[in-house]
């Protein structure tokens, strides 16, 4: 069976521009269905894809966050050099630390933050994800379990440098909520974990701007975009852009 990566894409309708950006080992599948759906409101959507992720997880750990944050300015640059300014940021999970990185960093419009840490998660934990990142992904590339087995025990023994500066990275952002000053909207699913939980509490309550919301969801989960009440949140995501 022949893996198809994900790609980037851009949907191009109206003068407002939404960069909208995916999470940590997650694609740009992440955040189609809303860049569809915000699309069909009038808006320019365009979502980047960071180096090594939707490609195998040997790729994904020769890369790291500062690879991943140049991948999502480069998306904020694409927009800007096709003559869009109040550029929109929103994003899932580290997506949603980049976007707040780029409200701290770059002249922004708006921005909307989706289960976004605010806190770094265990080494531990972090490994995990990669770990059940490289599983699914030889499942999908057809292997035998006994061969996933084996690669999967060779690439536990890979060092991963990159999850300690993944959790310096947050929490460094975690650190400057307080001088972004543009429209903030939180958005949080109530069946998280309570790290996220307490994150979205944190940024709304630390970003320096009168004009934020901060939303819980009760059915859903960490990756909001993709979950039950996610027709909800395209619709309330459009609703807060309208009202800006």
């Amino acid at each position: 069976m022949k893996f198809v990566a994900p790609k980037p894409f851009t949907y191009e309708a109206g003068s407002q521009a939404i960069l909208l950006l995916h999470g940590f080992t997650g694609t740009t599948a992440d955040v189609r269905k809303l860049g569809r759906y915000l699309h069909k409101k009038g808006y320019t959507v365009h979502a980047p894809l960071y180096q090594g992720h939707g490609v195998g997880p040997e790729a994904l750990i020769q890369t790291g966050p500062v690879n991943w944050w140049q991948d999502a300015v480069e998306g904020y640059r694409y927009l800007e050099s096709n003559g869009y300014d109040n550029i929109i940021v929103a994003g899932v999970s580290m997506g949603g630390v980049f976007a707040l990185k780029m409200a701290v960093e770059l002249p922004v419009a708006a921005v909307v933050s989706m289960s976004s840490p605010m806190q770094a998660k265990s080494i531990e934990d972090l490994s995990k994800r990669i770990y059940n990142y490289a599983e699914n992904y030889k499942k999908v590339e057809g292997k035998s379990i006994e061969v996933i087995e084996e690669e999967l025990h060779d690439f536990r023994l890979k060092p991963k440098p990159f999850l300690t500066d993944l959790q310096q990275f947050i929490i460094e952002v975690s650190g400057k909520l307080d001088s972004i000053q543009v429209p903030t909207y939180v958005l949080q699913g109530l069946k998280d974990e309570s790290l996220y939980l307490k994150s979205a509490e944190k940024i709304y309550q630390k970003v320096n701007t009168h004009n934020k919301q901060l939303k819980w969801y009760e059915n859903s989960g960490h990756i909001m975009t993709t979950g039950p009440e996610r027709e909800q949140i395209f619709e309330d995501i459009s609703q807060m852009i309208k009202s800006l």
